[in-house]
């Protein structure tokens, strides 16, 4: 199983069916504060539907298009990080994530981002990494700030929130320049 160690008791697991049982608790236990910036919660119901988003994001594993990593604090299953869609013709990948609301304000969403996007760099040879954030949340915000990611543009009326209409910052950050002068 792939496992990338980020700190002492800080990892990245590749999800498995081993996880499902685990990342449906955690969701329901979760969901309220999920809902406010995820339209998938509601439709998490059951260890079923954690079994079916696992099995289908490593069918997209299997064909080069995505990546789902559990976010495991001391062995806990605390949150997703995702490459929600892996573009190698235009070099790109779009990065998704969510933490428990236990274990927000620790830095793990930033120290998995960091980790995915050298891994996104170095090792799938994108030149970018791209982030869609709601305007109004703003823990998401300055993880993109912490992390370099550059303000693109946003997109007004960009998903219904669960019967609210809500705007989305485009967040980018391109592979730094290795090329010396």
């Amino acid at each position: 199983m792939f496992t990338k160690k980020i700190e002492q008791g800080l990892n990245l697991v590749l999800l498995s069916q081993r996880h499902a049982e685990e990342l449906f608790k955690l969701v329901d236990e979760n969901r309220k504060y999920l809902e406010k910036w995820m339209t998938w919660p509601p439709k998490t119901k059951c260890v079923k539907d954690a079994q079916n988003f696992i099995k289908t994001s490593l069918i997209g594993l299997s064909e080069d298009k995505e990546l789902a990593c559990g976010i495991e604090y001391n062995s806990e299953l605390v949150g997703v990080i995702t490459f929600n869609h892996i573009d190698h013709e235009r070099k790109k990948v779009i990065v998704g994530y969510w933490i428990s609301e236990k274990f927000q304000g620790h830095g793990f969403i930033t120290k998995s981002c960091s980790a995915l996007i050298e891994y996104a760099f170095n090792h799938l040879d994108m030149m970018k990494i791209e982030t869609h954030v709601a305007t109004e949340n703003i823990p998401s915000q300055k993880v993109c700030e912490r992390l370099g990611f550059q303000l693109e543009g946003t997109i007004r009326n960009s998903e219904n929130l669960h019967g609210k209409i809500v705007d989305y910052n485009i967040y980018g950050l391109m592979k730094p320049n290795n090329t010396e002068g």
